[in-house]
Formats: C-alpha cells, sequence, structure tokens
C-alpha cells in the first residue's frame, strides 16, 4: 500500500526493499518487524529516519517486539538438553496448574509474573546457546517486559506471551543519535524518554478534513460498570441502527460484550448485522474492535454512522495494560491521565476520520462522557463537531 502512495505523491528516488541496507543512496522501506532487526544489527546508525503513522509507533514496535512461546518451542528445548528434560517437564506442568486454576474464563489471558519463572531463568541462564527464542526469553524476564499466558481449553495447551512495557526505552539511542520525521497528529505523550531533544513542528500532507461532523452523546447515559448498561446499549444501538440506509459500525473493545451485542442484535436486523467482516451490505451493521476497524477501514466504504458502545480505554483486565499501569504505580506516576487517556485521545481522530470522510454522524453510548471531568478532553479531540440532540427521521 505504502509504495504506490509514495509514487502517486512523486517519489522518484529508487525505493529498496530487504533484510540487509541498500549500498547506495536508495530509499529503504521497512516493516516494524525489519525496523527491529534493523535495529538490533546497527544497520540505522547515521540513518534519516521517517514514522508515518507516529500515533501508533510505540504499539507497532511493541508487537514486533513481542516474543512468543508455544509448547513446540519447550519441546525443542528438551530435545536439546535431555539433561535437564525432567527439570523442564515439572515446571511447564506446575505453571499449566497454576494458569488453568487461576483462569476466570475460557477466553481469558492470565498473567505470568516474574516471581513464577524464577526457576526458568535459572535455569536458561546456564544453558549455553539455546535454541530460539529462549535467548530472548532470558533477557525479556525483567520487570521491563509484561508475561501471560493465553490458554487452549480445548489442547489444554497455552502459548506464552511477552512484550516490553514501553520498546521507546529500548530505542532509545537511535532517536539520539539519528535525526527523525515523526509524522502523526498525537504522539507527544509517548515521547517521555526523548523530551530532551528539540523538537520542531512542521505541518505536512494533505489538507486536513475540517468539516464538523455530527455528534450524538444522550444524557444521563449508565456508567459501563452498571448492570443496566448492557441493556442501554442494546436499546441505543437499535434506535441508531433503524432506518439507516448506509453503512454502520459499533465499536466495542471488550470482546464477551461485543460478541453478546452482535448476537442481539443479528436476531434482530437478521444479516445485515455482521462481526468483523468486510462484506456487509449497503445498510450493514459491521460490530467490531477499534484495533479491527483501524486495520480494515481502507477495504470498506465509509460509513454513513460510527457508534462508539466504549470509549478505546485499554481494560485493566489485559495483562499488557496492567503491567504498564503497575510500572506506572510504582514510579508515582498518574497512570490514567499520564497513559489509558492520552492513548484514547490520540485514538478516537483515526478511528473517526472515515466517518468525517464521509459527513456521517458519531454516537458515544459510553457514560463517563459527559460524568467525568476529563470527558472535556474527548470533546476536544473530537473536534470539529455539531451537537446532534435527538435523533431524528431522514
Amino acid at each position: 500500500m505504502e509504495i504506490p502512495r509514495l509514487k502517486e505523491e512523486g517519489l522518484t528516488l529508487p525505493i529498496w526493499e530487504g533484510a540487509d541496507p541498500p549500498l547506495d543512496g536508495k530509499v529503504w522501506v521497512l516493516d516494524f518487524v525489519g525496523f527491529v532487526n534493523a535495529f538490533r544489527k546497527n544497520h540505522l546508525s547515521s540513518r534519516q529516519l521517517i514514522i508515518p503513522e507516529g500515533e501508533f509507533f510505540s504499539r507497532r514496535i511493541r508487537e514486533a517486539m513481542a516474543i512468543h512461546v508455544s509448547s513446540s518451542h519447550w519441546d525443542c528445548l528438551r530435545r536439546a538438553y535431555p539433561s535437564t528434560s525432567s527439570a523442564l517437564i515439572n515446571l511447564y506442568e506446575r505453571l499449566s496448574r497454576r494458569l488453568f486454576s487461576q483462569a476466570i474464563r475460557p477466553d481469558a489471558l492470565v498473567r505470568i509474573d516474574l516471581s513464577d519463572v524464577l526457576r526458568l531463568k535459572d535455569l536458561l541462564g546456564v544453558l549455553p546457546q539455546p535454541p530460539a527464542p529462549w535467548a530472548d526469553v532470558l533477557d525479556a524476564t525483567n520487570q521491563r517486559w509484561a508475561s501471560w499466558a493465553e490458554l487452549d481449553y480445548k489442547l489444554l495447551d497455552w502459548t506464552w506471551h511477552l512484550q516490553p512495557l514501553e520498546p521507546l526505552h529500548i530505542l532509545h539511542k537511535l532517536f539520539i543519535d539519528n535525526p527523525f520525521v515523526l509524522l502523526s497528529g498525537a504522539f507527544q505523550h509517548e515521547l517521555g524518554c526523548l523530551d530532551t531533544l528539540a523538537n520542531v513542528k512542521v505541518k505536512l500532507g494533505s489538507p486536513i478534513y475540517q468539516d464538523p461532523i455530527k455528534l450524538f452523546v444522550p444524557y444521563r447515559q449508565p456508567l459501563p460498570n452498571a448492570e443496566c448498561f448492557t441493556e442501554h446499549l442494546l436499546e441505543q444501538s437499535r434506535r441508531l441502527i433503524l432506518g439507516r440506509q448506509g453503512l454502520t459500525v459499533i465499536l466495542l473493545d471488550d470482546l464477551r460484550l461485543l460478541r453478546q451485542l452482535t448476537s442481539e442484535l443479528a436476531s434482530e436486523f437478521g444479516t445485515r448485522v455482521v462481526y468483523e467482516s468486510t462484506a456487509p451490505d449497503s445498510n450493514g451493521v459491521i460490530c467490531c474492535t477499534s484495533s479491527w476497524w483501524l486495520a480494515s477501514h481502507i477495504h470498506l466504504p465509509s460509513p454513513e454512522q460510527l457508534i462508539l458502545a466504549l470509549l478505546p480505554i485499554s481494560s485493566l483486565e489485559t495483562p499488557l495494560t496492567a503491567s504498564r499501569v503497575e510500572a506506572f504505580k510504582q514510579q508515582g506516576r498518574d497512570w490514567f491521565r499520564d497513559l489509558l487517556l492520552p492513548e484514547c485521545l490520540g485514538l478516537l481522530p483515526r478511528l473517526v476520520l472515515p466517518v468525517r470522510k464521509n459527513q456521517g454522524r458519531i454516537a458515544v453510548l459510553d457514560g463517563r462522557l459527559r460524568s467525568r471531568a476529563w470527558g472535556m478532553k474527548v470533546f476536544d479531540a473530537l473536534e470539529p463537531w455539531t451537537p446532534l440532540e435527538r435523533l431524528l427521521p431522514d
């Protein structure tokens, strides 16, 4: 996608794609996994960096640095070092029993504390050249990484996930030594480790869409933790969908609630309602998470309306978020206003842009928007908009 867009904008320089750097002055285009590998191999020194969509940079680098350990990796380690087979089996079985006993529902993600894997860390530390990815696991078992298990109840198996809490801290020296251009609408909260740098702001690119969007935020909505919130979502979503002839998108990052809402709406509106599908009817209703919408909206027509069932604030039930929040608490920082809220505010303009282009409308069904003092910052992030006080027939 990016290379044709660059050429359309007039880029005539030769473009190089590949894991190894070009030998001459070609523009080196990398995905995020390639970027991380190039950094580790010191291929990025003395280069100017251009980073598009900077508001997602930290998240995408974190995912590129992620480590995944499956049961096959445990078997590979046992085969490489047969003398440790018994200790590894006992450790794996002990971890499995604890993880499955702590899960509160079948699709739960269970956090793995550093204390749970100290024995494994000691064992890996004395093994010469453990097979991949165990050397990376050894480096990542510390307080700067989040660690959790994804459970498979059908196979009674689990996958171990590790991701860095703040990947920019790992890349800190790269940004100190290299000039870089960060193309972004909202990224300042991520740059705490780089605040010693000179900050030069330049406006580039195509015109920004400034047409006001219609914003519907009913008064006296229940909070997400209220017992009546699920019924509130269903009733309001039903009202918003009725009579619409264009595409509607419902964003909800609570997967359990999202599936329930999708099922109940489908029982009433039939095949119009789909779950994360890029082939909806012309008057279809797509129920999806915000991450799916960001990745897939380019393959869809611009929606007529976007319903934010919940503000896209990361849940503390997610092990990665819980670990990041815990790190902020240990530093004495305000984890909501310094971490979760800025990330939400940076995400909102991207979520609503396809609707703004289509001059559609946005509905927010989260009661916190009007009942919390920080709700005004959300209204500011959605500017420009005009209030839609009540729903009227077209």
